[in-house]
């Protein structure tokens, strides 16, 4: 008998991804400052901590020979950490390299906005499709409700400018804090840019109607997965 696919079971991979992708930003963190304790200096333990946090993305990559959705963004953007950590420059280039990274990820949900299906779309979906009160069938929706459509291109934008404040943020704070300080405060702010723009995004989809069964988009989706007849 062939086995099936419980909501449970379709999401523990994208679960998993993002538990790893929590400690794969606080343990880079962590390894930074046992190494300046120890009396490592600043370069050295930036570039070992690039090293830590890529190792993950490296065993998953080798050992599952492909990513996809959310494990890929997460993969690329510990390894593209680990490219610029191997850069010519001085401690503070160093320090800047993750506004690299979030600003180029922020080009990236910006650029997506008006391509067949937005960043912002494809890892959401994984995560939350037909869970949490949010539809079952994401591409019968996207197909019929142009509202679906405009909804996802709209969070897009909203990514994408946040994450390039983020990346405004991370350069500031790499040439005015103190060295030391600015990896954890880099952490930290990690933490807040997703919670925010979760929020932000979050609410957004509320208004849209998305949790609302009599909202002109649910309805969309009714009328999808029923259509009347001809």
């Amino acid at each position: 008998m062939a086995a099936v696919a419980t909501p449970s079971s379709r999401h523990r991979p994208a679960v998993r991804v993002a538990v790893g992708a929590a400690v794969g930003f606080a343990v880079p963190t962590l390894a930074f400052y046992v190494l300046r304790w120890s009396g490592v200096g600043v370069y050295p333990a930036l570039v070992a901590s690039a090293l830590v946090s890529a190792l993950p993305a490296l065993v998953s990559l080798v050992r599952d020979r492909r990513v996809d959705g959310f494990s890929a963004y997460v993969t690329a953007m510990t390894l593209g950490a680990l490219v610029v950590s191997l850069l010519p420059g001085d401690t503070r280039f160093l320090l800047a390299r993750e506004a690299v990274l979030t600003g180029v990820t922020g080009v990236w949900f910006l650029a997506g906005v008006r391509t067949r299906r937005p960043l912002v779309y494809l890892l959401s979906r994984p995560l939350l499709e037909g869970r949490l009160h949010w539809p079952a069938d994401w591409e019968r929706l996207w197909a019929a409700s142009p509202r679906f459509r405009r909804m996802w291109r709209t969070a897009g934008v909203l990514w994408g400018i946040g994450l390039l404040a983020d990346a405004a943020v991370r350069v500031l704070l790499a040439y005015t804090v103190p060295p030391d300080r600015v990896p954890v405060l880099g952490t930290a702010l990690y933490a807040v840019t997703l919670v925010v723009l979760n929020a932000v995004t979050h609410a957004y989809y509320a208004v849209c109607g998305v949790h609302d069964p009599r909202s002109p988009l649910r309805r969309a989706e009714d009328d999808a997965v029923h259509p009347l007849p001809r």
